[in-house]
């Protein structure tokens, strides 16, 4: 099933598709991420948790963000009990993302919501959300496109790019991802 994105009104390439609420909310948030988390240690991420709660991000049990993950507006974030942002991994959630329990999202993994629609000369923005169901596992450095579903207990080789939605218990591997077996977990 091909993902359905959303194309983002623009004018013309100069102009942002974000309200000028929306751009100072980045802004500050750009400012606030690096001053108050990309500094603490592991043991703070309740604090690391408060402070995405204040910008919006949805918070379910304990869920565990690396002071050094990289967040793009973490109002589109939702975070469920023991999912887990790794160290440099990047959300860039300029649509929701949605990591549900025991998810792992490994080191400099990069989840992207966003690409351009290369049809027109401007090329505005387009956004679809990602979702890793519970007990998925995302290995280091993997890429994973707009509007992907990485299914319950499936597993994603390092360094893939994950062109399509992920079956539940599948392993895929490769550029582009590929099914090279099963999870028996």
């Amino acid at each position: 099933m091909k993902p359905t994105l959303v194309t983002h009104q623009q004018p013309d390439a100069y102009t942002s598709p974000w309200s000028l609420r929306r751009r100072l909310g980045i802004l500050l948030w750009e400012y606030v991420w690096p001053l108050t988390c990309g500094w603490t240690p592991k043991p703070l991420n309740t604090w690391r948790l408060f402070i995405l709660r204040m910008f919006g991000a949805e918070v379910h049990g304990k869920p565990f963000v690396h002071g050094r993950a990289r967040i793009q507006q973490p109002w589109n974030l939702v975070l469920h009990d023991r999912a887990c942002i790794g160290d440099r991994a990047n959300a860039y959630c300029l649509d929701r993302i949605i990591l549900h329990d025991n998810c792992t999202i490994a080191q400099e993994v990069y989840l992207c919501t966003g690409t351009h629609d290369f049809k027109q000369a401007h090329l505005p923005l387009q956004t679809a959300p990602i979702i890793v169901e519970a007990g998925a596992f995302i290995g280091a450095r993997a890429f994973v496109l707009p509007g992907i579903t990485i299914g319950a207990k499936a597993i994603v080789g390092a360094g893939s790019i994950v062109t399509k939605p992920v079956a539940p218990g599948t392993i895929v591997a490769g550029n582009p991802a590929r099914c090279v077996g099963t999870n028996s977990v």
